[in-house]
């Protein structure tokens, strides 16, 4: 979700407009400061280490959803097979026939167009505010004050616990009645990926030999996060990144990338591009679904690269599990002679953790662990 590899710093500022601005304004990076720039500022850029170019395609079979939709059970191991190969190696597959309509996906990208596009006032009614995660931000400088992402968000929340139309309730409190339609597509779309969802805790616990049910329902009742990324063109994109190499700390990533490209992930020790496809979507585990495999499966480590002739544009839908659920490995997957890799925590602490104190990287599960444990020691 985020990028980078370093400690989070509390008290981040990114002094890129006026000084006799509102200074909360001082934490953010104004949206037309993406086109105006003739270089890359030094809060931007990344470790040389951080930038090595991606040279190979990853070339990967596509999990074809068909046969599981019309209940063949040979059409549907396969697709399990495939994907626990996928997890075992990088933790990450792409999927085909999921049953989205892309007149749903296209709409997506419209009214992301349109938010994006609108100018920074508009754009600043929706932002992000200390302590909330829902909102628009440019580059995360509200949260960090080195090697920012080269990108603009707007992210808000999904869940289907309620009558209320959660995500329509989002864009017509922070942006006025205009956006009404932009909420309904959007909470079209939250069902969509929640449906998908499901479908994907499925394959992931036959795939694990337990019990085809039991991640599907224990996410049921989850409180998901919706992302729309925009990564405006870079002067000179060597130099950053659109977001850093990280895993993600929810449990399961469905993304759909545009035509551009530029995402990538990190395979047989070196950067792997991922050639867009428009039909699918791209998964990838996170770091809360390896705690629930005990380990087995890995939390894919990936990025996205920048370029300085066209934006790129994503839709990232996030899984998560309800936030006071406890993160367990179902008993089935642990047997009787299995150790446990991780403790027993939930989604709120290891959220706690990466929005107030770590920001994540390849290693935010294992520091993670180290600090829930002295934590609970202190207690």
């Amino acid at each position: 979700m985020d990028s980078g590899a370093s400690t989070l710093s509390l008290s981040s500022s990114l002094e890129l407009q006026n000084p006799n601005s509102d200074p909360y304004e001082g934490s953010f990076v104004e949206p037309s400061f993406f086109q105006t720039q003739t270089g890359v500022p030094t809060q931007f850029i990344c470790p040389k280490v951080d930038l090595v170019n991606a040279h190979e395609e990853l070339m990967e079979p596509v999990v074809d959803l068909e046969g599981f939709f019309r209940g063949d059970s040979v059409a549907t191991q396969q697709a399990a097979t495939i994907i626990r190969a996928a997890c075992l190696r990088h933790g990450f597959f792409q999927v085909i026939n999921h049953g989205v309509d892309s007149r749903l996906i296209s709409a997506a990208y419209d009214h992301m167009d349109h938010f994006f596009n609108q100018p920074t006032s508009h754009k600043l009614k929706a932002r992000s505010l200390p302590g909330n995660m829902w909102g628009y931000s440019g580059a995360h400088a509200h949260r960090f004050s080195t090697e920012l992402p080269w990108k603009e968000t707007l992210s808000f929340g999904f869940h289907d616990n309620s009558l209320d139309p959660v995500v329509v309730d989002f864009f017509t409190s922070t942006l006025g009645k205009d956006y009404q339609q932009t909420g309904v597509v959007y909470q079209k779309y939250c069902e969509e990926m929640k449906r998908v969802s499901g479908v994907m805790m499925e394959l992931l616990a036959i795939s694990l030999g337990v019990d085809r049910l039991h991640y599907k329902k224990y996410f049921e009742d989850g409180y998901s996060i919706m992302r729309c990324n925009y990564y405006p063109p870079c002067q000179e994109p060597s130099l950053a990144l659109g977001t850093g190499a990280h895993c993600d700390p929810t449990s399961l990533t469905i993304l759909h990338q545009d035509q551009v490209g530029g995402l990538q992930v990190y395979s047989n020790n070196t950067w792997q591009t991922v050639r867009p496809r428009h039909d699918t979507l791209v998964i990838n585990i996170g770091e809360t679904f390896m705690a629930l495999s005990n380990g087995k499966y890995k939390s894919c480590l990936h990025r996205a690269t920048v370029n300085s002739y066209k934006a790129r544009r994503s839709l990232a839908f996030f899984v998560n599990p309800r936030e006071d659920k406890v993160v367990r490995p179902p008993s089935d997957l642990l047997g009787t002679q299995s150790t446990r890799m991780y403790p027993d925590f939930t989604w709120s602490d290891l959220l706690q953790f990466t929005q107030n104190h770590y920001r994540a990287d390849d290693a935010t599960l294992q520091n993670f662990t180290k600090w829930l444990l002295s934590s609970k020691s202190l207690i």
